[in-house]
């Protein structure tokens, strides 16, 4: 039988769950500490219809923040323009067609956000 370098152990009765990434158990997982933010600083704030059945969604992309800021910004964007939204992958997704007032919300946490598109 081959020694594979990524195989290893996936369950233990003592920790339940292991983590692939530090082959500890999800409780003392270090791979969330060292999370590095995404986003290369310049905030960008466009709008666009591709793949949603023509609704329109304003996203936000850019942003050099980690997972918890991101999600806590983005709810702050979300409830600044009453609608829903979500943030996947480093990217706030707003419903609707908000780009004016997410620019001015983003200038008021200090950010410096760019329109991006038409």
């Amino acid at each position: 039988m081959k020694s594979n370098s990524n195989s290893g152990l996936v369950y233990s009765t003592d920790g339940g769950r292991m983590c692939p990434g530090c082959r500890q158990p999800l409780a003392a997982c270090r791979c969330k500490e060292q999370a590095v933010p995404t986003g290369n600083g310049v905030v960008r704030v466009s709008r666009q219809t591709k793949g949603r059945g023509g609704k329109s969604v304003t996203l936000v992309k850019g942003l050099a923040l980690d997972a918890a800021a991101l999600a806590l910004l983005g709810k702050q964007l979300r409830t600044a323009c009453g609608a829903g939204g979500t943030v996947k992958d480093g990217v706030i997704e707003i419903q609707g067609d908000h780009c004016d007032l997410v620019m001015e919300t983003l200038r008021k946490h200090g950010h410096q956000p760019k329109r991006a598109g038409g």
